[in-house]
């Protein structure tokens, strides 16, 4: 390929301003261009790489067994609706339809067209387990696309959907979760497995590969002495027990003319923190409920588990105007001792959502639903009843896992996901059955693994750049070699032009400079551009009829015979 030719070159000003070190040296080297917020042009070297990855990909799914299939971009509404995933995505769906008036999803994940394809066949045990992957373009109405392909609206996705019994399960996650490990160790990428959350998707378990990289949206915590590795929506920790031994105390009311804040609660009544109780309240539109939330007042809410405990899918903080009026309440004098079961004026239920921590606490303190008003002695049981128990603190820093060992913070980009789907869907879309050994019809038991693509060549940009710009991988570097001529003399553009056609025939992807520019530009853009090998032909070097070689990593300049340059490129 000739850069004089390539469309979409190196630019110093575009994007300059941009923040993220990926998202600036994809669109400055070239590779990317933003067309609106969250969905990006893929240039000509973008997609050279981006194809290159998908290959890397594709391999290692094929040698796991799985089979490449591809389904339509428009998902039927009605197949989503059989699951009641219209308004529990966790991403704004994202919808159209057709001149008959039919509704269709653009895809942002594909288990219901799985299960429906799967469905269309009269399936036995005997072809169990089986595994269908695809690549195709995902859409997700994103409310906060961010960092160029890190958080996107519109991107490929390679999504993979296991079907099989309960007993083969186990075997292909770990086969999934093999591959993966496979695919982003020969991607150049240091990464993490960590326990997850598996949110709008379904199922009781799944893990994230997670590249580490401070740009990351996923924040994680490890226990480098157990290895117990997991994401902050998922985390535990070991409790500690504070004053068990006391006897329960006589629920007092007192005046407290105080701030809101947990602090000032501290300073009012001279007590620890962790004797305050903590009550943070929600509203969950998805199913138009007041959720209470209460933890140990040195534990902060872990929103994504009180999510998955009381079943609340699109929470948001309850208004000053909701707790006064239709709570009879007042904020920072929150409680649950003697709090309403439903709003005075709307109806709603109240669901108090109680943490496990304030079974280690006894004699607590805070608010009355009063202002300036608050209550001591506060014990769960005897002043109130929890409608939910269940674990809804976040990990911190420092904190102790149930292994023993600290629990260090970490953060990284979600390259990759495998989840357990167990009998979710196949429950909830009818006819999703085999046929068992004795003739009974059976539900599958599933699994969804998934990679995007585009976010895992931005880790990639994360993990492997300099100063100067691109350090790619030689597995996906746009082109093998850059090859650049200094000056025009006809000698030297004759040899450049021999050199490019000799390495294209021995099968060397070649980016040739031909460009009539100085060659400081070139060398910065072959920089910037990140291709690992660095070929120069100048009257210089073809006096001592050798080229000039140099590795994008080391920056060591030697020069070389032709043949000598092709030995180097075929064991590199």
């Amino acid at each position: 390929m000739r850069y004089s030719t390539v469309f979409g070159k190196t630019s110093k000003t575009e994007g300059s301003d941009l923040k993220i070190d990926s998202h600036r040296l994809l669109v400055q080297a070239g590779f990317i261009r933003e067309s609106t917020a969250g969905r990006y042009y893929l240039l000509p070297l973008g997609l050279k790489v981006h194809d290159k990855i998908i290959e890397i990909v594709r391999k290692h799914m094929n040698a796991a067994s799985a089979q490449e299939v591809l389904m339509p971009v428009l998902h039927p509404l009605e197949l989503w609706k059989e699951t009641n995933r219209t308004t529990t995505t966790g991403f704004e769906l994202m919808k159209i339809a057709d001149r008959r008036g039919m509704e269709f999803a653009l895809g942002g994940t594909a288990e219901e067209m799985a299960v429906d394809l799967v469905r269309k066949f009269n399936i036995s045990y005997r072809d169990l387990p089986f595994n269908i992957y695809q690549f195709s373009m995902k859409f997700r109405d994103e409310t906060r696309a961010r960092g160029g392909l890190l958080r996107v609206r519109e991107f490929v996705m390679k999504d993979a959907y296991s079907f099989g019994t309960e007993e083969q399960f186990k075997e292909i996650y770990q086969q999934m979760w093999d591959a993966y490990s496979a695919i982003f160790t020969e991607l150049g990428l240091t990464f993490d497995v960590v326990a997850a959350d598996n949110g709008y998707i379904g199922g009781e378990y799944c893990h994230e590969f997670v590249a580490e990289s401070e740009v990351g949206e996923s924040r994680y915590f490890i226990d480098e002495k157990s290895g117990y590795a997991a994401h902050e929506d998922v985390a535990v920790f070991k409790i500690d027990e504070k004053n068990l031994s006391e006897s329960e105390q006589e629920l007092v009311e007192v005046e407290a003319e105080r701030g809101k804040t947990m602090e000032d609660g501290v300073k009012f009544h001279d007590l620890p923190l962790w004797q305050q109780t903590k009550d943070v309240l929600f509203f969950d539109e998805a199913t138009q409920r007041y959720i209470l939330a209460i933890i140990r007042g040195d534990l902060d809410v872990n929103e994504t588990k009180l999510m998955q405990v009381a079943q609340a899918w699109d929470l948001r903080a309850a208004t000053e105007e909701e707790i006064h009026d239709d709570l009879n309440s007042e904020p920072g004098f929150i409680s649950p001792v003697n709090m309403v079961k439903k709003g005075v004026k709307t109806g709603k239920p109240v669901v108090i959502v109680a943490d496990k921590s304030l079974r280690t606490v006894k004699n607590m303190y805070g608010g009355a639903n009063k202002k300036n008003l608050d209550l001591l002695n506060i014990n769960i049981d005897r002043d109130y009843t929890a409608d939910i128990e269940g674990d809804i603190a976040l990990a911190q820093p420092g904190m102790q896992s149930l292994e023993g060992g600290t629990l260090t913070e970490k953060r990284g980009i979600e390259v990759g996901n495998i989840f357990q789907l167990g009998y979710h869907y196949t429950t909830l879309m009818h006819d999703a059955q085999y046929t068992d050994v004795s003739g009974e019809r059976q539900k599958y038991y599933m699994g969804c693994y998934g990679i995007g693509i585009g976010r895992t060549l931005a880790a990639i940009v994360e993990a492997l750049h300099d100063e100067k710009g691109i350090v790619w991988p030689e597995n996906i570097a746009p082109a093998q070699v850059y090859l650049a001529t200094v000056g025009t003399d006809t000698e030297v553009v004759v040899a450049a032009d021999k050199l490019y056609e000799t390495l294209e025939a021995a099968g060397v992807e070649v980016l040739y400079d031909d460009r009539d520019v100085r060659p400081g530009e070139k060398f910065a853009d072959a920089d910037l551009i990140g291709i690992p090998h660095r070929v120069v032909v100048s009257a210089k070097t073809l006096a001592e009829q050798k080229v000039e070689y140099k590795a994008r990593v080391s920056g060591e300049a030697q020069l070389l015979t032709s043949n000598e340059l092709q030995k180097l490129l075929k064991t590199s």
